[in-house]
Formats: C-alpha cells, structure tokens, sequence
C-alpha cells in the first residue's frame, strides 16, 4: 500500500506474531491496519455464525496481526456488536481500533418475530432499524452501540448508507459526529456507502476525517477515480476500501456460477470481463482475490482493505492473500487489455 496522501504509512501494528503494516487517519491520528475484518457475519449474515466460528475467526484475525475491526448496529440487529465486544474483551483494548455505525437505530417491532430478518440475517426479527439522523438520534445511537459492545470508545463511526438522506445527513447527522468527536467521545467519523459520488459530497460539505467506500473500488469497478478519490487526497480524508470481492464475484480464482456482484446475480459480462481478469492473473502465478485485495490497498487515499470472514480459515486467506506480491506485469497487461483504469494506481 502507498506511504504518501491521506494513507500515510507508520511502522507496523504492535502485537501478533504476524503484525500488519499500519496507516493513520490523518486528521485525527487514528490508526488502523492495511488489513481490516469486517464482522457482518458475526451478526449471521446468510445463515448463523456459531461462537466457535466467530471466536475462531477473531482469534485468528488477532493472531494475524488484524487490529482494525468494523461493526455495526444492522448487523444481524446488534448482534454483531454484542459478539464483537465479547470476543474484544481478551484482548488489550489500545491495540485495536474499532469502527460501528450510526443512522438506523435498533427499536422494537410490532411484527410476529421470524428467524431471518428483512436484510438477511438470522436472527430473530423482533426487532427493526428506524432511521433517525437527528442529533439526539445519533448520539443515543453510539450510547446503545457502547452497551452493546461493552467497549470504553468509539474508534470511528460512519453514517450508514444514507443514499436518500444526503441533505439531512449534511444538515444533522454528520455535524453530530463531527461534535462528539470534539467533545472526544469518538476517535473519527464519517460515512459509509456504496456509492462514491454521496461520498465525495460529504467530503467537500462537511468536516469529516474517514470514508468507507463498498465495492466501488475494486478490480471490477474504478469509477470512484472521478469524484471521491482525488478529492479524499486533496482534503486528507482516509479512505477504507471494503467489500473488495465485489460480493463474492472476485472472491474465487474463478468466479463461480451464479456469482454475486453488488449483491445480486453478477451479469454475464462482469463475469466474463472477471474471467478475462483471472486470465491475465494466472499467466503470471498468482490468483484473481490475490490481485482484488492488493489492488485497492495501493491508491494513496486508502488506509485500509476491509474484508468479512465468517470463519478462522476465511481470516487466513485473507490475509495470504494480501501478503501475496502480485508482479507489476499483471497491472501492465491488465492495463493494456482494456480492463483497468489507466490512471489508477497500482501496487510496486
């Protein structure tokens, strides 16, 4: 990952026999590793995560020298945060930097309670996400996380795909977290979408340190060159690069039938150009996730590569995955054959 920009390099992560090379947010000091895990599986994202699986999974991230971990309150309706926090409570809290979000709070339904919900996690439906981007709403909204979590503080906290309520995210929502983290209850804030064009005019509008950018910055997708990109390097905004597979369409050597993209059933010419992708990879001994994680991780706004894992075996590939070197004659000829970006960059 590049030095320079937003993503300023800054030694290695303390602890863990495999310690990660870690970046600072720049306006706040905030560090993260150039790895991150996200923890949607461990509120049951598909189907239920058992605690053997979500203890495997953070231990070995731990043990790998992860020490950058995002949650939040939708995930599986706060049970992310709770098995998150547990989990955490083993481990020195100064070494990790921890991330959850605010916008949807998590209130009481009216509705009989089933065993999925109506974003896709198992759990019982009892309860149901209400928007409230109001000020009272967002700080109540990281009181709730904390218990949840049983955590001291609030590393960073995004926004949560707030894609029809830009004007009241700008408005409200954003300059809540920008106050609390004056007021030092929160390390950073900002925002986290799947979209980089909302994403660019929350850096241009407001006082934000940090973005998550979802699948919009990936082997498959490079659009976020035009807006977001050059403007989080010109204010010093970090960006986190998640979702890098694409929903699971980059996640195998060979996309696999009925690959998702964008969560949904990818196109017949996305799964064709990730072939054409996975081609110019294995010419050069190395596999299609191996240069979907490098790949984000070297444009100089991002700090950190964020991917979900369920298990101890997802976190260990992974992260050989990302200390696998990918030669720069995959980029070159990725380059030449139409399918990157010229102008992004891409790693040493």
């Amino acid at each position: 990952m590049a030095a320079t920009g937003a993503g300023a390099h800054d030694g290695q992560s303390g602890g863990g026999r495999e310690a990660l090379v870690r970046h600072v947010v720049p306006r706040t000091g905030t560090v993260v590793t150039g790895l991150g895990l996200g923890t949607a599986q461990l509120g049951n994202l598909g189907r239920v995560t058992t605690d053997e699986e979500a203890h495997g999974a953070v231990a070995r991230a731990w043990e790998r020298g992860i020490r950058y971990l995002d949650t939040a309150p939708s995930y599986g309706l706060g049970l992310s945060e709770r098995r998150l926090g547990a989990l955490l409570a083993a481990y020195p809290r100064e070494e990790c930097t921890v991330s959850t979000k605010v916008g949807r709070r998590l209130v009481p339904s009216r509705e009989r309670a089933h065993l999925r919900d109506d974003e896709g996690f198992d759990v019982p439906a009892d309860t149901r996400r209400a928007w409230d981007l109001t000020r009272d709403g967002i700080r109540r909204s990281i009181e709730e996380s904390l218990e949840r979590t049983g955590l001291d503080r609030i590393d960073v906290a995004y926004l949560h795909d707030p894609d029809d309520l830009g004007d009241e995210a700008v408005a409200t929502a954003l300059p809540a977290l920008v106050e609390l983290r004056d007021e030092g209850v929160l390390g950073a804030v900002g925002a986290g979408m799947n979209q980089s064009a909302m994403l660019a005019r929350f850096v241009r509008e407001t006082d934000i340190d940090v973005v998550m950018l979802a699948g919009r910055y990936t082997l498959l997708e490079q659009g976020a060159l035009a807006d977001l990109l050059p403007l989080a390097v010109e204010r010093s905004v970090a960006v986190v690069a998640a979702a890098p597979y694409n929903s699971g369409i980059l996640a195998r050597p060979r996309p696999a039938p009925g690959a998702h993209h964008n969560y949904a059933p990818a196109a017949a010419a996305l799964i064709e150009r990730a072939h054409a992708i996975a081609d110019v990879c294995e010419r050069h001994g190395v596999t299609l996730p191996d240069a979907a994680l490098a790949f984000p991780a070297a444009h100089p706004a991002v700090v950190s590569v964020v991917v979900g894992a369920r298990t101890a075996g997802q976190v260990d590939d992974a992260v050989d995955r990302f200390r696998t070197h990918v030669p720069a004659d995959v980029w070159s000829e990725l380059r030449e054959a139409g399918l990157l970006d010229p102008s992004a960059p891409t790693p040493a």
